[in-house]
């Protein structure tokens, strides 16, 4: 069994669309990012990486790589779970949380966790996602951006 753990982080700016876990979250500012800034997909790549010991999302997507330019994080994700599988891994279970002050993402959780179990081609039982605000500290609670933490374990 191997652990990981990932974590990410976007500001928030208007004139983008705000997307976590290939979700399209219906607010008025969206993250700032090389690719669609997916906080959410970030920190499961990262953590799917880090436990299998394959490096991270910035050695495999770099930022300044125009392939990558408003990449959609979810086609990374898979990219990244046939790596995965082809060292001979399997995803046991991925725990997530998503920090935002703003919005309420409660009625966005189920589409979140299909939309991942689709990329990673595993059951939505072995994804849970949560959210929470930081009751309005730091730099996610005064609205400056979204944070993301994930946890996996690999068979």
């Amino acid at each position: 069994m191997r652990i990981g753990h990932g974590y990410d982080v976007h500001k928030l700016v208007k004139e983008r669309n705000l997307i976590i876990g290939g979700c399209k979250i219906n607010y008025p500012l969206g993250l700032l990012g090389h690719s669609d800034a997916d906080v959410l997909v970030h920190a499961i790549i990262d953590s799917l990486l880090g436990a299998a010991a394959l490096c991270d999302i910035g050695n495999l997507f770099p930022d300044n790589d125009p392939n990558y330019k408003d990449a959609n994080s979810l086609t990374l994700l898979k990219v990244v779970c046939e790596m995965i599988y082809n060292e001979g891994y399997s995803i046991s279970n991925i725990d997530c949380t998503i920090i935002a002050q703003e919005p309420k993402l409660t009625h966005y959780i189920k589409f979140m966790q299909s939309n991942i179990a689709n990329a990673c081609n595993i059951n939505e039982s072995q994804i849970n996602i949560k959210a929470t605000t930081e009751e309005h500290l730091g730099f996610t609670g005064s609205l400056q951006g979204i944070s993301a933490h994930a946890v996996c374990l690999l068979n």
